[in-house]
């Protein structure tokens, strides 16, 4: 089972994400947006949508560079494994409650304000709980992070690591994760299974996000109305 899940599953879970999004483009492009609902509701939409973005846009970067950077180069850089360690507990407390609260917000709205809910689709609804979930697993294993940072205990992290380069490098060893906790694993396939689901929900507007307004002239904007003095 841990092969299959560990091993098997990132490749499908992956796989599906990149045809799963290309096909999605390809053949449904009327669907290839956020479904924006501010027309009915905005102030919770604000406030959670600003938090849970920033959330999980900190958390997506800091699980890629802490899990996908070599090992060697951290220690390289003068980063022990525990430094790396207690970087990675501090930051996902700060960045994983940021989220959490932002996704609440937004999980209130979406199932308390009635036009909301009435114009959502089951996968909305779906792809929202999941990601909760998956947050909160990932915040559960903080105590447990914790308690190994302070008995001078980094295997854990060493292993999700070399686990995480071990798929990209297209050579997945399940054994890696032998002697990782099963909160871990837990979060590990809810995790892989976001890429799963991800052509299929609304998050396909990730890939479509506007670079170009970081770098695109200001526009200039005049009114209708002429000014007298």
């Amino acid at each position: 089972m841990e092969n299959l899940l560990f091993s098997i599953y990132p490749y499908i879970a992956l796989t599906t994400f990149l045809v799963g999004s290309l096909i999605r483009f390809d053949r449904e492009q009327y669907t290839w947006k956020a479904d924006s609902s501010q027309l009915f509701e905005k102030e919770q939409l604000r406030k959670g949508s600003i938090l849970f973005h920033i959330g999980v846009l900190a958390l997506f970067f800091g699980h890629a560079g802490g899990l996908l950077t070599p090992h060697s180069w951290f220690l390289g850089l003068g980063i022990s494994d525990m430094a790396h360690q207690y970087v990675a507990i501090i930051a996902g407390t700060i960045f994983g409650s940021i989220c959490m609260m932002g996704g609440v917000i937004l999980w209130k709205r979406r199932m308390n304000n009635q036009r909301v809910r009435a114009n959502s689709h089951f996968m909305d609804i779906f792809i929202l709980d999941w990601l909760l979930v998956t947050l909160a697993v990932g915040l559960l294993t903080i105590p447990l992070s914790f308690y190994h940072a302070i008995n001078g205990d980094a295997s854990a992290m060493v292993s999700l690591a070399n686990w995480a380069q071990s798929v990209i490098s297209l050579q997945a060893n399940s054994t890696l994760l032998s002697e990782v906790g099963f909160l871990y694993k837990i979060h590990l396939f809810l995790g892989m299974s976001v890429f799963l689901l991800f052509p299929f929900t609304r998050l396909v507007h990730v890939w479509s996000v506007p670079l170009g307004y970081l770098i695109r002239p200001y526009q200039i904007v005049r009114s209708k109305y002429v000014r007298y003095r």
